[in-house]
């Protein structure tokens, strides 16, 4: 995530909090919960989740090209005991020009 690079005015970044501990489950929550249980095959219910967008951001450094923006999501989210990450990305993947990065070893993810 730290390689975007809004300072040219392109892009943005925002974020929505759902506690849902004691609280009907809005139907974002449940979309997270459903695919938490598919892909993991474990029962789940979230107590807190966090949904964080980075929309049309363009890759560190802007100055070389705005054009070549992406958008993607990383949604957080617990039960109190157990906590998840799942990352999103707009279809097609990240559409930056890897090639032009500063950082020579790019990846989509976490380690």
């Amino acid at each position: 995530w730290d390689n975007a690079d809004f300072s040219r005015g392109v892009g943005t970044t925002f974020y929505q909090e759902f506690p849902t501990l004691n609280t009907a489950k809005p139907p974002f929550v449940l979309d997270v919960e459903a695919k938490i249980r598919r892909y993991l095959r474990s029962s789940y219910s979230a107590a807190w989740t966090l949904k964080i967008t980075w929309e049309k951001a363009p890759a560190y450094a802007a100055r070389t090209d705005t054009r070549k923006t992406s958008t993607y999501q990383a949604i957080l989210t617990t039960d109190g005991f157990r906590s998840y990450v799942l990352m999103l990305y707009q279809e097609g993947g990240m559409r930056w020009d890897y090639t032009r990065l500063t950082a020579p070893n790019v990846l989509i993810g976490y380690t």
